[in-house]
């Protein structure tokens, strides 16, 4: 009796861990993308926020109304997928803030200074990382 107890507890944890290690894996949003230079470090632009944008999932960044966003990278749009840019955004004392880097909609924004062209056509590199 004290075996099979045992052996319904240890198949109850190897469950639990393939539950675990399974994860989400999401799809990719674009093949390619746009940056100032091979590695995306640069900034391309500086954009304003016309809409507040709630993000959907961790790829994404929150935005708020009238917020500036620094643009490292437009995700080259595919067939019916929306158009993204990537970039990083700052709180309200971004002096004492790192940036919040993610993805989010291109129709959301109005760039007001753009400071070099984007015109290094790269591949989107896919991390297979486990989001849990």
């Amino acid at each position: 009796m004290n075996h099979t107890v045992g052996l319904w507890i240890f198949l109850l944890c190897l469950e639990f861990n393939f539950l675990v290690v399974k994860g989400i894996f999401m799809d990719k949003l674009a093949s390619k993308k746009l940056c100032a230079d091979e590695e995306c470090l640069y900034a391309i632009s500086l954009a304003r926020a016309e809409d507040d944008y709630n993000a959907p999932d961790c790829r994404f960044i929150n935005i708020k109304k009238g917020q500036l966003i620094y643009v490292y990278s437009k995700l080259v749009k595919e067939r019916r997928a929306g158009e993204f840019w990537a970039g990083s955004v700052y709180g309200e004392q971004y002096e004492d803030q790192m940036g919040t880097v993610g993805y989010f909609p291109r129709s959301l924004v109005t760039e007001q200074h753009i400071y070099q062209e984007a015109n290094k056509t790269l591949p989107t590199k896919v991390r297979h990382e486990l989001v849990i």
